[in-house]
This record gives C-alpha cells, sequence and structure tokens, in this order.
C-alpha cells in the first residue's frame, strides 16, 4: 500500500491531461460530425444510407493500427494532403498533438453518429409530420423536435465517444508516436512501462483507467435511466 501511495505521488500526471484534452476535442468534432452526418442518412435511399453506415463502420471493424497506417499515409509530408497543410499553413500532423485528436476522432466517430442515427429513428415519425403541416422549416424541425427529443441518445453517445477517445491506442502511437508530455497518452504509458518491466507503474494506471471508465458506464445508465 506504501508502495502504491508513493508511486501516486511521484506520478507524471501529463498522460492523464494529454488524453482527457484529446478525447474533449475528438468528443466535439465527433458530436457535429456524428449529428449532421446522421441528420442527412435519414434523407438517403436505401442503398445510400447502406454506403454511408459501411464508410462510418470501417474504423470499428478494421483494427486500429490499420486506420493508423492509413492515416499515416493520407498526412505524411511526402503526399498531398500532408504536404499541402505543412506547405500553406505550417500544419503538421505526424507526431504531434494534433495527431493524436485526428486518431482518437476517426476512431471514436462511428460511435456518435450510431447513437445520433439510432436516436433520430426512435423519434415519432408523427411529430415530424405535424410540424411539417404546420408550416416548419426541416431546420426548425431539426432544432426544436428532433435535437430534444433524441438528447438522451445523444448524451449518451456523446459519452461513448469519449471514452472511445479517451482509451485510444493502436492509431494514436501510429500517427502521433509516444512522446512524453505531448502525444504521450495514459494507453501508450501503459505500454511502455509495462515493457520497461515497471508493473508497479502500471497497476497504478490501470486503477486510474478503472475507476474512469466506471464514472463513464456509470454516467452512461444515469442518462438512460432518465430517458
Amino acid at each position: 500500500m506504501n508502495e502504491f501511495v508513493e508511486i501516486i505521488k511521484n506520478l507524471d500526471w501529463s498522460p492523464l491531461r494529454i488524453s482527457i484534452k484529446t478525447a474533449v476535442v475528438a468528443t466535439i468534432i465527433s458530436f457535429f460530425i456524428g449529428v449532421i452526418l446522421a441528420r442527412k442518412a435519414m434523407t438517403y435511399s436505401k442503398k445510400k444510407k447502406a454506403f454511408l453506415d459501411g464508410i462510418m463502420s470501417l474504423p470499428i471493424v478494421l483494427p486500429p493500427t490499420v486506420a493508423g497506417f492509413i492515416l499515416l499515409i493520407i498526412f505524411s509530408k511526402r503526399r498531398f494532403l500532408g504536404s499541402f497543410l505543412f506547405e500553406n499553413f505550417n500544419i503538421s500532423v505526424l507526431q504531434t498533438w494534433l495527431g493524436c485528436i485526428v486518431a482518437a476522432t476517426v476512431i471514436a466517430l462511428p460511435l456518435m453518429y450510431q447513437n445520433a442515427r439510432a436516436a433520430f429513428e426512435q423519434v415519432d415519425i408523427n411529430l415530424i409530420y405535424a410540424a411539417r403541416t404546420l408550416g416548419m422549416s426541416e431546420r426548425k424541425i431539426f432544432y426544436k423536435i428532433l435535437l430534444p427529443v433524441s438528447r438522451s441518445g445523444l448524451i449518451a453517445g456523446s459519452i461513448l465517444c469519449f471514452a472511445r477517445a479517451m482509451g485510444e491506442y493502436g492509431a494514436t502511437s501510429m500517427i502521433a508516436g509516444n512522446i512524453p508530455g505531448r502525444t504521450g497518452t495514459v494507453s501508450q504509458t501503459i505500454a511502455m512501462v509495462i515493457n520497461d518491466g515497471n508493473y508497479q507503474k502500471a497497476g497504478v494506471w490501470v486503477v486510474i483507467v478503472l475507476i474512469i471508465s466506471f464514472a463513464i458506464i456509470y454516467s452512461i445508465n444515469i442518462v438512460i435511466s432518465k430517458n
């Protein structure tokens, strides 16, 4: 117990700060993109919707390292997008905190999209028909009906999205690396200290992650129970 307390006192908390900051930004980005795409999906034909679902589901079914490799190719300075961002805006994705955000967003976005779409599809279609009969525009229907009625589902999706972004490892390690104080997240830190044979420190981080994970699951259950 004394060793555990001593490790806590001397622990470098930067991985937790980086993970939380990355997860917050990735969740915000994923929320807006996921909600917009989920709304668009409601207007698509079955074939278009199936195609969009397939694209959005790829990061879930692909190994994270495969997704990371694809991102590595896309944002390499030897490729068009990577060189364009660097030469015109001095923006580098690889080996930077921005890379952490990109990786976490790509991996977590499908969860937000799927939850938003499921929440929208559970809205009583008669409410939308009634609103259209009363002359409400599609924009007003979205803001006045869809979003408020789907609030619980969207909140639950955001929490899941945050949890996935918080624990992202494979894609992040591919494009952002593990630079202490800059891109070193909790997941990467656990892997690093285990490789160094420091199982006690790894255990401390595991306990911290377990506490955060339980808090996230508890929050989701509270949100769902209020629905």
